[in-house]
This record gives structure tokens, C-alpha cells and sequence, in this order.
């Protein structure tokens, strides 16, 4: 989620405002850019985020979100984590929960203390406070949401490379293999994301608020970023994210979506063939399987895209915007910045829905749940059920290779 290139907002009757300043020389007015100009002024939370939107969607519907996805993905964790479950897509899928998730856990807490308990109208201190607001709501869960986007881009590679090149998969997508995978994808999330956590430094500052003396945040560019010059680092890191967590991953997915559409289509012609021939039958039923594999994984990729484009344009549209190209009027930009909000909220309105995917579109996934939760067997098969798993859960091959790869 871009938090951080949402640029701060003039104040209103509901944000909290300082008097005529008689404790300390301070800046009232807060014009904060994400994308460079040194600063030198406090942390106002209430003039981050336009509270018409940030109130119901932050305030209301994020604590529900919140038990609905954690209930979500810790149910697709608890299935695919079964033995009969495991396998080199399954271990991305898994993956992907628990990153969506994380993206979710993590700003919960700033934001139910700030717009649920009505504290965004209150200056935030001590520092510390002021560091969790940096670090919960905005960098953790872009480390997590970055780690999710690369996954889904893993996700894509496999399923073209089990369906179209099934010789190579059976070298390059073995699950210790996917599982390092999994693992540098995570390291490079917080590589890619860690300088935002040591560009901005918080000290106290007194302020007239009410009447009162008050300390709150004074926030300033890092030592480092000063000596880079936010000019220079800021697009450096904007347009690094543009092209390696937006647009680059979202054009590949596309491509490879339509590829394995395209290969889909072709196996379903060559399974009418097959239903012609009575000999075979099995493998027109493992090629029915993989498509329904390969169908299944189009579909997350599809809510990933829908999701995810209009954020990467706006994104991109937003930066070029503060490197001084003109393309919104001051009205318009003022538009934008709802759109960001709305656009971060479609992604996590997003994360339970992988959970209706899986349960609507796999039999496996159905009927391990149903074991798990309902039936009260742990999730293990069945003796009579042992060839329908056994069935699904062999090597991996393709529609080529006349099989399907073990997933979900």
C-alpha cells in the first residue's frame, strides 16, 4: 500500500490546529511532499489522509477487515500446510496468505488507536508513538504488500512453466527450490524497503495546543537524506518502486495471464479430441484437472491485476505530477488523493477473497476444510478418500506431459 506517496492536506474544523504559538517557534502550516523538499515541521496525522474517507474506511471497516482476513488466510495457511497438501504452488500460495495478512496486522493497531478511538485530533508523542505511526502504517506493510505482488509474479512464472515447459519444471520448480524462492522474495522486500525507515527523525517539540503547552513530534529528513538531497533520493526510490513493484510486475502478470489462457484453451481443444477415444479417458481427466488448476490461478492473478493497475497508473501519474508536469489541477489533485485511499482499500477488501477462490474452484481445498474444521479429522484423508488425494498429489506435469502439477 502507497501510503507514503499521498501528499499531507490543509487543516479543517476536525483536524487539530495550533494556537498563536507562545511556547516555541513552530510552522502551523504543514506542506509536507513525499517526494523530496527538506522539512522541518510536526507530525499531524489528522491532515495525512481526507477523514470524510479515512474515518469510515480506517476507523470502521478496518477492524472488521481485519478478523475477516485474519480468519481467511489463517484457514488457507492451516489447510495448505496439511502433508498431503504440500507442493511447490501451494508453498507460494501459503505465502501469499500469510503476506496479505501481515499487510493487514500490522497498521491495525495506529489506525484503530488514531481514527477508531477518534485520535487522529490529538497531537501524536512521544517520538516513540510517532516512530510506530511511521514504521505500522506505512513501511511494514509495504515491505509485506511488495513481498505479495513478487509472489504472485512467482506464482505466474511456476504455473507457465509446469504448463508449457514441463522438462524445466521438473529441475527448476521443486519446493526446496520455490522455497528459497520464497525466501529471497522476502529478503529483497525488506532490502527494497528498509531506507524508509531511517529517512525521517522525530524529536519533541512544545507547542500552544488548547491553551496548554503540549510537546509533539517534530519530524526532519535524516542526516543522510540531507546530504543525498531528498531531491535525488526520493524519485530515485519512487521510481525504483514504479517499475520494479507496479508497473513491471503488473505487465508481466498480464503477459503470462494471457499465455496461460492461450495454453488453457488449447488443452481443452485437445481434451474433446481425447473424450473421443475411449482409451483415453484418464488422461482427459488429468488434463481436466490442470485446467482447472490453471483457471483457478488466472482467476488470483485477474483480482490481483483489477486491484493493483489503477494504483501503479495513479502511482506513476502522481510522481510525475510532483516532479512538476502539470497533469491535475489543483481540483483534481485534490481527487486523486481520495483515490489512493479507495484504491489501498479495494487491495485489502481484496485479501479474503483468494479464500472464496480456493473454495469455489477446488475440490481439494473444499473437502481437506471440510475435514479440518467440520468433520474434525485433523485434515487427514480418509482411507476410502486416500486415491482421490494420492490422485492429485503426484509429480508435477502438464497438460503436455498428459497430467497436472499437485496444487490446491
Amino acid at each position: 500500500m502507497d501510503n507514503d506517496t499521498i501528499d499531507y492536506y490543509e487543516a479543517n474544523e476536525t483536524r487539530w490546529e495550533l494556537d498563536n504559538n507562545t511556547c516555541g517557534s513552530i510552522n502551523a502550516t504543514v506542506s509536507i511532499n513525499g517526494t523530496g523538499g527538506a522539512i522541518d515541521d510536526i507530525l499531524n496525522v489528522s491532515r495525512l489522509y481526507p477523514l470524510d474517507l479515512a474515518l469510515p474506511l480506517y476507523g470502521y471497516a478496518m477492524p472488521v477487515l481485519l478478523v475477516v482476513t485474519t480468519m481467511a488466510n489463517t484457514i488457507i495457511v492451516a489447510v495448505l500446510w496439511q502433508h498431503h497438501m504440500r507442493s511447490p504452488t501451494n508453498a507460494v500460495l501459503m505465502a501469499m496468505a500469510l503476506s496479505d495478512m501481515l499487510t493487514v496486522v500490522f497498521p491495525e493497531p495506529m489506525f484503530f488507536y488514531m481514527y477508531t478511538l477518534n485520535n487522529h485530533a490529538k497531537p501524536l508523542y512521544p517520538p516513540a508513538a510517532c516512530y510506530a505511526w511511521h514504521f505500522l502504517h506505512d513501511h511494514i506493510p509495504n515491505v509485506f504488500h511488495t513481498a505479495s505482488i513478487w509472489l504472485t509474479v512467482a506464482l505466474a512464472v511456476q504455473r507457465y512453466i509446469y504448463v508449457c515447459h514441463p522438462p524445466v519444471a521438473r529441475t527448476w520448480c521443486t519446493l526446496p527450490r520455490v522455497i528459497k524462492a520464497i525466501t529471497w522474495i522476502f529478503v529483497f522486500a525488506t532490502i527494497h524497503q528498509a531506507p524508509r525507515f531511517f529517512d525521517m527523525v522525530y524529536s519533541p517539540k512544545e507547542v500552544e495546543w488548547h491553551g496548554d503547552c503540549v510537546y509533539v513530534c517534530s519530524e526532519e529528513f535524516s542526516e543522510w537524506v540531507q546530504n543525498i538531497t531528498p531531491n535525488i533520493y526520493f524519485p530515485i526510490y519512487f521510481w525504483f518502486r514504479v517499475v520494479f513493484v507496479h508497473l513491471g510486475p503488473c505487465t508481466v502478470l498480464v503477459v503470462l495471464n494471457l499465455l496461460l489462457y492461450w495454453a488453457m484453451k488449447e488443452a481443452q481443444r485437445r481434451r474433446k479430441k481425447l473424450l473421443q477415444d475411449k482409451n483415453s479417458r484418464k488422461e482427459c481427466r488429468k488434463l481436466r484437472d490442470a485446467n482447472c488448476t490453471t483457471l483457478m490461478l488466472i482467476v488470483v492473478v485477474s483480482v490481483f491485476l483489477v486491484t493493483e493497475i489503477p494504483l501503479a497508473v495513479i502511482t506513476v501519474l502522481h510522481i510525475l505530477s510532483s516532479m512538476g508536469l502539470n497533469f491535475f489541477s489543483e481540483k483534481s489533485y485534490d481527487t486523486l488523493k481520495y483515490f489512493f485511499i479507495i484504491s489501498n482499500s479495494f487491495i485489502i477488501f481484496s485479501y479474503p477473497i483468494n479464500f472464496a477462490i480456493y473454495c469455489g474452484m477446488s475440490r481439494q481445498f473444499r473437502e481437506t476444510f471440510r475435514d479440518l474444521f467440520i468433520r474434525g479429522r485433523g485434515g487427514a484423508p480418509r482411507r476410502e478418500d486416500s486415491t482421490r488425494y494420492s490422485m492429485n498429489n503426484g509429480p508435477p506435469r502438464t497438460c503436455r506431459s498428459n497430467t497436472s502439477e499437485t496444487v490446491i
